[in-house]
């Protein structure tokens, strides 16, 4: 029987988790690293929550699959029949959701969620008047859900199980699990974030979170070991993008499309190591197939890495792409990363500023907010050398020495777009009715007045 796939995720996290080698509370992760294989250098293909999400479970990129923006904002796949859980149920999977899903509608409204995938059964908890900050404990409500419906499962057909986190999302919860709270004179933000009082309180709220996310993930893979599922499933452990601080989330930068990806494939020589090979969220859907042995559809956009598990030191990519279109406004941008170069190219050239209104609104963003955000500029095309340059903040698409190098990746860029059907490269998107849209300038998260919303076209 074919092996079961066990897709674990949260919101948000990026790389910021111990076994990344962050001082971040998440023991239960560090010790499934430990037995699985964790890749270095994994990347989303849209760094906001639903684009993201729907190009790993499509195995296609947002501007190909549909999903252009957040699903709670009218956005969809252009057939969900694409979707992973419909082509495993063509494979005789059972597929089960539990908890958070960003591919159709309101992120925790599972049930009506579950239908529109296509999922046979959807186990989430109650999750009725809970507060953001509250989901935290439906994540915990969830692995207990998970656990149930493991210790009974039909074991005469594999299954495909979902089992999505709130965390590391904001709002971020008062009190980490069993009432941890962590003393912000001792804690470091990531980069490329500044060091003071205001960010570090803010990234505190980020470490009371992960400790809610360990402690469920702790529960769901006691019970898969408790149960004699371990060493019969593939277990994914991923998140959608970077940190939903200022500069991370909804960004092109490393520190917006750097995930997580940790991967249990039983009997795998590459269990309890690392792969530097560069892969993408994308190539997961095409590599579950060659690791259950069936033939993938045709639509897939990504490569198989299947071979990662069989041999150390192996290389599947030379690039990543990732784009941007809608997070809460318009900001159109794709990018490629190989392993030396990143090059960012924004198509919104009438508004090369920082978008505000696509940062989560927190702490953080108010302290760059007092400091000038609205006056840093992005620029139309960006170059940054990663050897040098991690927090790729030296921009050298006009340095003479760069050219060659900003023409060969304009040229990659370009030939992956038409190779694609990149809809960007005919011009700017319409505007569906169904589609909630901000304006750049005049956002306010509670209003609902629709002057602060775009209408029709954008030119």
């Amino acid at each position: 029987m074919k092996k079961n796939i066990i897709y674990i995720h949260t919101h948000d996290s990026g790389k910021v988790l111990s076994p990344y080698g962050y001082d971040v509370p998440t023991p239960s992760l560090q010790a499934f690293a430990e037995e699985s294989t964790l890749f270095r250098q994994a990347y989303c293909v849209g760094p906001t929550c639903s684009p993201s999400r729907a190009g790993l479970l499509t195995g296609m990129y947002p501007h190909s699959n549909g999903m252009y923006g957040l699903s709670q904002r009218g956005f969809k796949l252009h057939d969900y029949n694409q979707h992973l859980v419909n082509f495993l149920k063509s494979e005789n999977y059972h597929t089960v959701l539990c908890g958070i899903q960003h591919e159709a509608g309101k992120y925790t409204d599972h049930e009506e969620a579950a239908q529109i995938i296509g999922y046979d059964k959807n186990i989430s908890a109650d999750n009725t008047d809970l507060t953001e900050r509250e989901l935290v404990e439906w994540d915990y409500e969830n692995a207990y859900s998970v656990s149930e419906w493991l210790k009974n499962v039909d074991n005469d057909k594999p299954f495909f199980l979902s089992y999505g986190l709130f965390a590391t999302h904001r709002k971020f919860p008062e009190e980490g699990f069993e009432g941890r709270q962590f003393d912000s004179k001792y804690v470091m933000p990531p980069t490329p974030l500044p060091e003071n009082e205001t960010v570090r309180d803010d990234y505190a709220g980020y470490l009371r979170s992960a400790t809610w996310f360990d402690r469920s993930f702790e529960v769901v893979i006691g019970t898969l070991k408790a149960e004699g599922l371990y060493e019969n499933s593939i277990i994914i452990f991923t998140t959608d993008h970077g940190l939903a601080f200022p500069f991370g989330k909804c960004t092109l930068f490393d520190s917006g499309i750097g995930v997580s990806l940790i991967m249990r494939v039983p009997e795998s020589v590459m269990n309890g190591e690392v792969v530097e090979g560069m892969v993408s969220q994308i190539d997961i859907f095409p590599t579950l197939c060659e690791l259950i042995d069936v033939e993938q559809p045709s639509y897939l956009q990504g490569v198989s890495f299947a071979d990662m598990f069989k041999t150390k030191d192996l290389e599947t990519r030379e690039e990543v792409f990732a784009e941007i279109n809608y997070h809460t406004s318009y900001e159109p941008a794709r990018s490629i990363r190989t392993k030396r170069y990143k090059y960012i190219r924004f198509f919104d050239k009438g508004y090369l500023k920082v978008n505000r209104t696509n940062i989560d609104n927190s702490e953080s963003k108010a302290f760059y907010h007092e400091n000038g955000l609205d006056q840093v500029a992005k620029p139309e095309e960006g170059l940054y050398d990663l050897l040098y340059d991690t927090g790729e903040r030296n921009n050298l698409a006009e340095d003479p020495e760069y050219l060659e190098v900003l023409e060969d990746m304009r040229r990659r860029l370009n030939a992956y777009q038409k190779k694609t059907d990149d809809p960007i490269l005919n011009g700017h998107f319409d505007i569906r009715p169904e589609w909630k849209v901000n304006k750049k300038e005049t956002y306010n998260p509670s209003s609902k007045d629709p002057e602060d919303y775009e209408v029709g076209q954008i030119r």
